[in-house]
């Protein structure tokens, strides 16, 4: 039996990612597919941890209603605006941040300090940023670059679903290279873009650029400007914010 202190769950869009945590260190992960998780997946999923409380960061209500019924009656931090985060909100709708966003900002700021970037490349590709002031002052939002090529193939005759890898050269030799040159180097040049616009309304020349998600070493491979692939950004924000916010007595 392992034991920890948190349970933390990341449940997002393609998959829900588990942790069993200590308050300094995450100690196992496990991975679920989000769209064919079930309760009793999730209670499967679960075997042999114990721990005391959950932290949970939802942007699925559906599913994130499912995983914290089946938690109680364990306590369960549901990671929000109005919680502490270690960081300060500067954003006109707090309430409409997701919460993975969230978890990112605290993971990000406790690790790296401030002012700081954060991209996710997940099913969207996210760019969060907290100032100098410690303060979450907003993001960017673009499509994840599995949504991009799923659509070239979806909605053209010949184009083939293809795996997303290194191309071998900018110029394709086929039609496999041709798209995994215009997904990987095309996808580098949007996020490399939006950095330089990042930057320049935060009046700041160097700013710790953290990268996280499913595709974060691929893309920052090509990309100087990524400071950091940090995998297990998300889950060390819920850890963080889990130290932060003690049960009520």
């Amino acid at each position: 039996m392992a034991t920890g202190r948190f349970l933390l769950v990341d449940n997002s869009n393609s998959f829900t990612k588990l942790a069993l945590a200590s308050d300094e260190s995450i100690l196992r992960t496990r991975k679920l597919p989000t769209r064919s998780l079930t309760a009793a997946g999730f209670r499967r999923a679960l075997t042999g941890w114990k721990f005391e409380r959950a932290v949970l960061s939802s942007v699925v209500p559906a599913i994130g209603a499912v995983i914290a019924k089946e938690l109680a009656p364990t306590p369960v931090l549901h990671v929000g605006a109005k919680i502490e985060l270690g960081v300060g909100i500067d954003y006109p709708k707090p309430s409409s941040i997701g919460a993975d966003r969230l978890a990112n900002a605290a993971g990000a700021t406790a690790a790296f300090g401030a002012p700081v970037i954060v991209v996710d490349f997940g099913t969207a590709v996210s760019f969060d940023i907290i100032s100098r002031a410690r303060t979450y002052v907003g993001g960017v939002i673009a499509p994840g670059l599995e949504a991009m090529t799923d659509y070239l193939h979806q909605r053209t005759a010949l184009l083939p679903k293809i795996s997303l890898l290194e191309p071998p050269a900018a110029i394709g030799r086929s039609t496999r290279q041709a798209m995994l040159s215009g997904a990987v180097h095309g996808y580098r040049g949007l996020v490399r873009q939006i950095l330089v616009e990042i930057k320049a309304e935060l009046k700041e020349k160097r700013v710790p650029v953290i990268a996280t998600g499913g595709y974060a070493s691929l893309i920052s491979a090509g990309l100087p400007e990524i400071s950091k692939v940090s995998p297990n950004l998300t889950l060390n924000g819920l850890r963080i914010i889990g130290t932060l916010n003690p049960p009520a007595k």
